[in-house]
């Protein structure tokens, strides 16, 4: 019922949406943890809501039965990488199109495979707000390296992208390491749940207070995947804590390509704001997905396939 109530909501509220080829569910059973107890799926934007580069925005709340949707490009521009797309909305809901299905668009351009993670929200109010979303990003990261001889994906190139605090999700399932956030489900969950890169757009709770040391439980290692960082001076989330972050990559010897603009303030996506060079990172973010080899197609061999021990 819950996902019938979000669809007709989608259809009857919102502008047109990218159509995704695929929309599973990401866990076999209920998902770990607290179960989520909330009302049925829907979008609460309302009339009366501040407009981003004046277009509305969809605002999906009460996700219970966390989903990946996959978008794929058309197989002649396929390149073998693929990014996993954490919307924003402060673990209350997520910013469905701005910051999901509208960045799979722009992927899929650049022929990579984009899945937008319906990840579980409210969790705000628990304990630890992020655990139940980075328990869901994680699964996707696994999800996708065990579809990924079928969608004719390259394993060892599977990215993760998030915003605000999709982009504290992305920051947490980055820089985990070897841990799972959860306990194994499946033959899924064989398959490694480390990104290989990571693109963390305005992300928000990264460091304690206004200082530069990360929040407990962020660590970074010369493992860490390499990362591109995009925030504003003006941004109401500090621009502290990216340049936290960027200064333990790099005291750990990991690159990172980190872009500080002086205006921008907060939650833009992608969409062009005049006067607002924040709002090209997009364009910035394709050349580094350039420059690390990510949009050159590969054979889409699975000889150098990782599992997780």
């Amino acid at each position: 019922m819950k996902t019938i109530v979000g669809i007709f909501c989608f259809v009857l509220c919102s502008p047109a949406l990218l159509s995704a080829q695929e929309v599973n569910k990401l866990w076999p059973d209920k998902p770990p943890g607290e179960p989520l107890e909330v009302g049925p799926e829907e979008d609460i934007t309302k009339p009366t809501d501040r407009l981003i580069a004046g277009k509305r925005i969809i605002k999906l709340a009460n996700v219970a039965d966390p989903e990946v949707h996959v978008y794929l490009p058309p197989e002649e521009k396929r390149n073998g990488s693929s990014v996993v797309i954490c919307p924003g909305g402060g673990f209350s809901i997520l910013a469905w199109d701005l910051e999901g299905t509208e960045v799979a668009d722009w992927l899929n351009d650049l022929g990579v495979t984009a899945v937008v993670l319906k990840y579980r929200v409210p969790t705000r109010g628990r304990e630890v707000k992020w655990e139940a979303p980075a328990q869901d990003a994680q699964r996707a990261i696994s999800l996708v390296r065990a579809r990924s001889e079928e969608w004719k994906l390259n394993p060892d190139r599977v990215g993760i992208l998030g915003f605000s605090a999709g982009g504290h999700t992305a920051a947490r399932t980055a820089l985990a390491g070897d841990k799972r956030y959860y306990e194994t489900q499946d033959d899924i969950d064989k398959w490694d749940c480390r990104p290989n890169a990571a693109m963390l757009i305005y992300p928000a709770y990264l460091n304690e207070g206004d200082g530069t040391k990360l929040t407990e439980g962020l660590t970074v290692n010369a493992s860490s995947p390499q990362m591109f960082i995009v925030h504003a001076f003006d941004d109401r989330i500090s621009v502290t804590g990216s340049l936290a972050l960027a200064l333990e990559l790099k005291k750990a010897g990991v690159a990172f390509d980190l872009h500080v603009y002086d205006t921008g303030g907060h939650g833009y996506g992608l969409r062009p704001v005049p006067d607002q060079p924040v709002t090209s990172w997009p364009n910035r973010c394709a050349d580094w997905l350039k420059r690390i080899g990510w949009l050159k197609p590969e054979p889409k061999s699975q000889a150098n396939v990782k599992k997780a021990e």
